[in-house]
């Protein structure tokens, strides 16, 4: 057997025991509005308070590559002025000046948040729910709070079947299902709840989310 012949072995060897890494793929996604909500929830001692989004109110885009999610980034925000909790005066008094007074402009009329990182124990598996911890900058009124929010992601991977079926659905053969859950205060975001509401009204909120992205041609 002669040096080249060896060296040609020793190579293709050396290639086949090395493990192959995934290729990345960094994919965008925008929401898909009619398959994802947000909601507001306040739980005082005498009232529960629950505002919910959805549709046109409910926007976003997502930038991740499946195969290393730590490195997502979006922006997902909600029209206040769309948020209903079934009592029309009390969605109009939290519409007005003294909380979210969403007439001033943009930055109090939308609740943004924006993803920075994200914590996840290796790549997102196709069909399979993963717990993730997002974190990012919860924005209401116009006052940023860095925020982590509870999540699990699931990377949906549709068969060319499965795509032609849903497509008029407004899927498309790489979607991404978030549920994510945080909190935050009235007072972080520089509105203070009168002494007259306290217990109709909490200081704390609870923000649920649960959004379907579609991957952009």
């Amino acid at each position: 057997m002669n040096r080249l012949t060896v060296l040609s072995l020793w190579t293709a060897g050396a290639l086949l025991a090395t493990p192959l890494q995934p290729s990345a793929e960094t994919m965008s996604f925008t929401l898909l509005q009619n398959q994802s909500r947000a909601t507001f929830k306040s739980d005082a001692p005498l009232e529960t308070i629950v505002g919910n989004a959805a549709g046109d109110a409910v926007e976003g885009a997502l930038t991740v590559d499946p195969g290393k999610p730590t490195g997502a980034t979006g922006r997902v925000r909600v029209d206040m002025n769309a948020v209903h909790s079934g009592v029309e005066k009390r969605d109009s008094d939290m519409r007005g000046k003294n909380f979210l007074d969403t007439e001033a402009g943009e930055a109090n009329r939308y609740v943004t948040f924006e993803i920075a990182s994200v914590e996840i124990a290796g790549p997102l598996e196709p069909n399979k729910e993963t717990p993730a911890k997002v974190k990012g900058t919860l924005s209401i009124k116009g006052q940023a709070v860095e925020t982590v929010a509870d999540a699990r992601v699931t990377y949906v991977k549709l068969t060319p079947e499965q795509t032609e079926a849903q497509k008029r659905f407004g899927f498309t053969a790489d979607d991404i299902k978030v549920r994510a859950r945080f909190g935050t205060t009235f007072t972080n975001h520089g509105m203070q709840v009168p002494q007259l509401l306290f217990l109709k009204v909490a200081n704390n909120i609870e923000l649920e989310a649960d959004l379907t992205f579609v991957r952009v041609p």
